[in-house]
C-alpha cells in the first residue's frame, strides 16, 4: 500500500544511506510488500508472491516478518507516519492562520482523495474485522499522527490569541472532518470521481469559514 510516491522513495533512499544492511534489507521487503498488497489486497496478498517481488527469499522474509500480519502493520505505521510528517508542515510561528489552514486542507484533501489512498482505507477496513490490531495501527499512525500535530500549532496560535479554542484536539479533528469528511466517504463507496481542484478549493473554502465562524479570535478578526 502507498499513499504517495515521494514518501516511498524518501524511505528508499534513507534505507540505503544509513549503512546498515538490515535497514536496506527490510525496506526492501516493504517495497516488495506494497507492491503486492495494492495489487491484491490484503487477503489477496502471499508471503511468498511478497518475497518474490522483493526479490527475497521466503526464509529471510520470515526472519524480519513472521507473519503477513506484522509485516502489513509495519508497512501501515511507516508509511502512514511519513503521510503525516509530509501533509502536516505547521509552524506554530506562522501567524497567518488562514492561510495555513487553507494549504493544510488543500494537500490534505490532495491526497486523501487519490486512489492509492482510497484502497488502503479500504485494504485496512476490510481486514481490521479479522485482525482489529490492523485497524488500530493504521489509525493510531495515521489519523492521531495527523490531530497531534494540527492540534500543537492550534495551541500555538490559541496561545497568541488568534484563536479561541477550549479544546484543541477537538478542533484539529472538527476542520479535519470538515475539509474531508463528505469527499472521502463518497470516494470510499466508489462514487464519483477523484475531486478536482475546483472542488477543493470550494471545499477547503466552507472549511475555513466555519471554522472561524466557531474558533476565530475573540475579536473578530
Amino acid at each position: 500500500m502507498s499513499d504517495i510516491a515521494d514518501i516511498a522513495r524518501t524511505q528508499t533512499s534513507a534505507s540505503s544511506t544509513e549503512g546498515c544492511a538490515d535497514c536496506t534489507k527490510r525496506g526492501q521487503i516493504l517495497n516488495g510488500a506494497r507492491q503486492v498488497f495494492l495489487a491484491h489486497g490484503f487477503d489477496g496478498a502471499s508471503m511468498g508472491e511478497i518475497a518474490k517481488v522483493a526479490g527475497v527469499s521466503k526464509g529471510t522474509l520470515y526472519v524480519y516478518f513472521d507473519s503477513k500480519e506484522k509485516l502489513f502493520e509495519a508497512l501501515t505505521i511507516e508509511e502512514k507516519r511519513g503521510l503525516a510528517e509530509v501533509l502536516f508542515k505547521l509552524d506554530p510561528d506562522d501567524p497567518d492562520v488562514r492561510a495555513a489552514l487553507t494549504r493544510l486542507g488543500h494537500t490534505y484533501l490532495a491526497r486523501m482523495g487519490t486512489p492509492e489512498h482510497i484502497s488502503s482505507v479500504r485494504m485496512v477496513i476490510g481486514a481490521a474485522e479479522k485482525f482489529p490490531r490492523l485497524g488500530q495501527a493504521f489509525y493510531e499512525a495515521g489519523p492521531c499522527q495527523g490531530i497531534a500535530r494540527l492540534k500543537a500549532y492550534l495551541d500555538a496560535q490559541t496561545k497568541a490569541g488568534r484563536l479561541t479554542i477550549s479544546d484543541t484536539e477537538v478542533a484539529a479533528q472538527h476542520f479535519l472532518d470538515l475539509c474531508g469528511s463528505a469527499l472521502v466517504r463518497r470516494l470510499l463507496f466508489a462514487v464519483g470521481e477523484p475531486p478536482t481542484k475546483e472542488q477543493i478549493t470550494r471545499t477547503v473554502e466552507n472549511a475555513i469559514r466555519v471554522f472561524f465562524a466557531a474558533y476565530g479570535p475573540a475579536d473578530g478578526r
